[in-house]
């Protein structure tokens, strides 16, 4: 079995997370715009603002990617489970992701670009 540094598994999952991420935003940029809201206009712009950061940081990702010979494709998807091909340095695994857990995570990373980033978190 092939292993992935803790690293570049990250990488690998953010561009399985990611692209969930930017689904669901413009899914629900798209509602938005079809609901009579008092004031959307707010709303909008939080979304698209997380839009466009996401954008940007998977681009990043994706260049990473390609430099370090790292792919990630979508296989199948079950009730249960969702299967993804790992490619990484010529080599390639398959994971099985939980869909309750993609969901989540899913949630806790656009829960993050919507308003955690924006943050401060003093540890001092």
């Amino acid at each position: 079995m092939l292993r992935i540094p803790e690293k570049d598994q990250k990488i690998l999952e953010q561009a399985i997370y990611l692209p969930l991420v930017l689904t669901v935003l413009n899914r629900d940029l798209l509602m938005i715009e079809r609901v009579p809201f008092k004031l959307k206009q707010p709303y909008v712009d939080l979304i698209e603002a997380a839009i466009i950061t996401i954008q940007k940081e998977l681009a990043k990702i994706k260049r990473y990617m390609k430099e370090e010979q790292m792919k990630v494709k979508h296989i199948k998807s079950s009730g249960t489970f969702t299967i993804y091909l790992f490619f990484y340095k010529g080599y390639q695994e398959q994971q099985h992701y939980f869909n309750p857990r993609l969901r989540n995570r899913t949630e806790e990373i656009m829960r993050y670009y919507l308003y955690e980033r924006f943050s401060t978190h003093d540890t001092t």
